[in-house]
């Protein structure tokens, strides 16, 4: 089934597993659901949305080259009519935040400003760029975590480090992998300045620091967390180690990493879930 090019626009599977995070990451904080977390997940899912529609009207000569099976590059929707669109996403998210706290409406505001400056001046900006997803990604945990309060913003951080982490090394190899289209579009990123094998080495450093961070919730969820997660950490630094031997973009492409680590992640958001599910209706003595 081929979706209308409003709804593609915004990677609606990205979006519904953001927001779905943020009401995990207030389950793990708080250890139960209210009724305000289906703001939590409206404001997410909105800005998340947001936030890829104008990335793709701002990419739009890249992707003509990268992906040319977008909407923008492929005639469905013209650079402006997306610029609008991510406007009223980005209205609409914000809005939905009003009904959460003023935490979580300070992330959300601050978030869209990030998606904008990101997808305006720093998606060129070497490292930087990355770092800026990275945040976004683990962000959506805080956001989570804060309707709980400061503490139970406190108790999600180990889990925006996993996925700060993760995100860097994925974003490095998604950069390695669209070196041919980044510099038709006029950036400026890692693998175009290192090199895809160097690039590859530090996207595996910082698989390693997400893999480590990633036992630090073992201390409260215990046994069966470690058991679930070190299955996932292995499959993660095994695909990141991979592209290694890699030394152009198109051997990146053919590891089909970047998709494996998205899944890897998805099934990291699980486990949490899981095992913050395990703790409280089977409490671990």
């Amino acid at each position: 089934m081929h979706l209308p090019g409003f709804i593609r626009i915004t990677r609606p599977a990205h979006c519904l597993v953001a927001g779905g995070a943020a009401i995990i990451a207030y389950f793990i904080a708080a250890g139960s659901i209210i009724p305000e977390t289906l703001f939590l997940f409206v404001t997410v899912l909105l800005i998340t949305a947001a936030g890829n529609t104008i990335n793709d009207a701002y990419d739009a000569a890249i992707d003509a080259i990268n992906r040319p099976d977008r909407p923008i590059p492929s005639g469905e929707m013209t650079v402006q009519m997306a610029q609008q669109y991510a406007l009223l996403l980005f209205i609409g998210g914000i809005g939905a935040a009003l009904f959460t706290n003023l935490i979580c409406l300070a992330i959300a505001v601050f978030n869209t400003l990030i998606l904008i400056f990101y997808a305006r001046n720093l998606k060129g900006a070497v490292i930087i760029g990355n770092l800026s997803v990275a945040y976004l990604s683990g962000s959506i945990f805080l956001f989570g975590g804060a309707l709980a309060g400061i503490e139970g913003l406190i108790i999600t951080l180990p889990l925006v480090a996993i996925t700060f982490f993760g995100t860097v090394a994925r974003e490095i190899l998604k950069d390695a992998e669209d070196i041919d289209g980044d510099a038709a579009g006029g950036a400026t990123t890692l693998p175009m300045v290192a090199g895809v094998h160097r690039s590859a080495t530090v996207a595996f450093g910082c698989a390693i620091i997400a893999v480590i961070a990633s036992f630090i919730p073992v201390l409260w969820w215990g046994l069966p967390y470690l058991v679930g997660i070190l299955v996932v950490d292995a499959a993660i630094l095994k695909s990141v180690y991979s592209v290694r031997r890699c030394s152009t973009p198109a051997c990146v492409r053919d590891l089909h990493v970047t998709k494996k680590l998205a899944y890897l992640m998805y099934a990291a958001l699980l486990i949490f879930a899981v095992a913050a599910g395990m703790e409280i209706f089977i409490p671990i003595d």
